[in-house]
């Protein structure tokens, strides 16, 4: 397989191109987030007491362009930035190198599977990333027991036009950038999850699950929540069969958000199959289902083998627009991360 680097194909126009102005960006959306008292209280509220200074493993981050989602992206790259600071903490002058599996779904080809990206450094503004070569020749050789399932590759113009891998460079870029850590110790896995069967996310989870339960690696989970509009075919006002909404919604946009948080919900309860019937149910267009799919089966396979246990809490709910008429369209953004517990 012939590498290649991976171009920063939507700089300038999903984010900035100029190094120093989106340093400056990605700076002011991290300090507004942890300066957010809402954002600080949020862990105090779990049935576990200890979860706000447990280790993060893990965050749900939105895709959208920069200026859109990328000030609710922050409350989930806090936990990276703190995952890499106790990685530090814990060994400083450590040869272990971290690696931050990114998976993200695919918006411009149609997939039945996983392909890896065949990157061997992505470009960004900022700095370039390295991509685990290593670890990425090592789930090429894995497989499932039962149903053989093997990895693929992305090619180079398969890996650039898709966007929600590409989002997240730039945060991790900055991460890396700001951790002091050695050079060449920090790097990245982009992984396209393509459209699932249920069947099919719990075996790639299955086989992801031994790799995201260990230490050095953090995992990225991207996906945006719900795309409301006429232009995005999707436009209930009332949920499907004899469901009843709450009496209190009034508004388009706020039944837009009781439905996303049905399925936070189901993400937060880490069973699979609940999330996957939430989805059947609404049919919502939460663009990275499939990623998130994979996650929670990988999750709940680490849980029952007794490997890892996680707890997930959604830290920063947004929309790109509050729907008040049947014109309007909007896009929802949430913000998760995964502790041990």
């Amino acid at each position: 397989m012939s590498s290649y680097i991976r171009k920063a194909h939507h700089g300038g126009s999903w984010y900035e191109s100029n190094p120093e102005e989106l340093y400056d960006t990605l700076s002011t959306y991290l300090k507004d987030a942890k300066e957010d008292p809402a954002s600080a209280n949020k862990f105090k509220s779990s049935p576990n007491p200890n979860i706000s200074t447990s280790r993060p493993r893990g965050i749900i981050s939105p895709h959208a362009g920069l200026a859109h989602s990328g000030s609710t992206a922050a409350y989930a790259y806090l936990g990276l930035d703190e995952f890499l600071k106790s990685s530090n903490s814990n060994s400083p002058s450590s040869d272990t190198t971290i690696t931050v599996v990114v998976l993200h779904p695919s918006h411009h080809v149609y997939l039945d599977g996983c392909a890896i990206s065949g990157a061997s450094t992505i470009e960004t503004p900022l700095c370039d990333l390295l991509v685990d070569e290593s670890l990425r020749s090592e789930l090429l050789t894995s497989s499932s027991t039962g149903i053989f399932t093997t990895f693929t590759t992305m090619d180079q113009t398969t890996d650039e036009r898709e966007h929600s891998g590409e989002m997240q460079f730039p945060y991790i870029a900055k991460m890396f950038m700001d951790c002091n850590r050695k050079p060449g110790k920090m790097k990245v896995l982009p992984i396209m999850v393509g459209a699932l069967s249920t069947d099919k996310e719990k075996i790639f989870g299955k086989i992801l699950s031994s790799y995201l339960a260990r230490n050095e690696i953090f995992t990225i989970v991207s996906s945006d929540f719900c795309h409301w509009g006429k232009r995005f075919n999707y436009a209930p006002t009332v949920p499907p069969g004899e469901m009843k909404a709450p009496s209190t919604i009034s508004e388009i946009y706020e039944y837009i958000e009781w439905m996303d948080r049905l399925g936070m919900d189901e993400i937060t309860s880490q069973e699979p199959g609940a999330f996957a019937k939430y989805i059947r149910l609404f049919k919502n267009t939460i663009c990275g289902r499939h990623p998130i799919g994979v996650y929670l089966s990988a999750l709940k396979e680490n849980a029952t083998a007794g490997k890892e246990e996680v707890d997930i809490m959604f830290v920063k709910y947004a929309q790109s627009s509050q729907v008040r008429s049947n014109h309007d369209s909007s896009v929802s953004y949430a913000s998760a991360v995964t502790r041990r517990i």
